[in-house]
């Protein structure tokens, strides 16, 4: 009865892992699904003659 004992918990444990795996390649798609990219437009940032930190980039005079 003890052999059956640790082959039915050797069982539960790797289903247990394997659901976290699964779980947490569902996480990571929906992350990649929503994100709101990260091109390199949408990460800069400018200093206007005032010092102040803006998204728009100067004119050019």
């Amino acid at each position: 009865m003890a052999k059956s004992q640790a082959t039915f918990m050797k069982k539960q444990l790797e289903k247990n892992r394997q659901k976290k795996k699964e779980d947490k390649l569902e996480r990571k798609l929906e992350r990649q699904q929503n994100s709101t990219g990260g091109d390199l437009d949408s990460m800069m940032a400018y200093v206007n003659e005032f010092g102040e930190i803006v998204s728009t980039p100067p004119e050019k005079k």
